[in-house]
């Protein structure tokens, strides 16, 4: 199991706020800012070389959301051009638990804040599984 007490490295996922991202008043839905974080958590895995196909694939596991805690603090408007990051804090033996925000570009202003417990399954019959070693230290080569 794995703390950080040091400042963490963060990937981050630039993005902008489309049409269908919003309600009609042209602010992005709550629902919305979920699908945000969940891409870039795809692209931070990607980014370490662990495409969700390979994951399943190669290596019989998936990572599902077990938890997530969001902070709603300020709106996303249509056309505004975000920053979705991920950042490793913990790592349990089946589990990874991971700060997001998303912040407008370029200034870097909160709008978003969310603790994400993401548990790691077997991809053949859904139940916790051990996170692989060798996704384990691609996981914290990198972070």
């Amino acid at each position: 199991m794995k703390s950080h007490s040091d400042p963490l490295p963060t990937f981050s996922w630039r993005l902008r706020v489309y049409w269908e991202d919003t309600d009609a008043g042209g602010v992005v839905y709550h629902a919305g800012y979920l699908r945000f974080l969940e891409r870039a958590r795809t692209e931070w895995l990607r980014a370490l070389g662990l495409g969700q196909t390979e994951l399943r694939e190669e290596r019989g596991v998936l990572f599902v959301v077990r938890g997530i805690t969001v902070a709603y603090d300020k709106p996303a408007r249509l056309d505004d051009e975000l920053d979705a990051t991920v950042a490793l804090s913990r790592h349990r033996s089946a589990s990874l638990e991971l700060q997001q925000a998303l912040l407008r570009a370029p200034a870097g202003e909160v709008l978003t804040r969310a603790q994400v417990r993401v548990a790691c399954i077997d991809a053949q019959d859904w139940l916790p599984r051990r996170i692989p070693e060798p996704v384990v230290n691609m996981i914290e080569g990198n972070s």
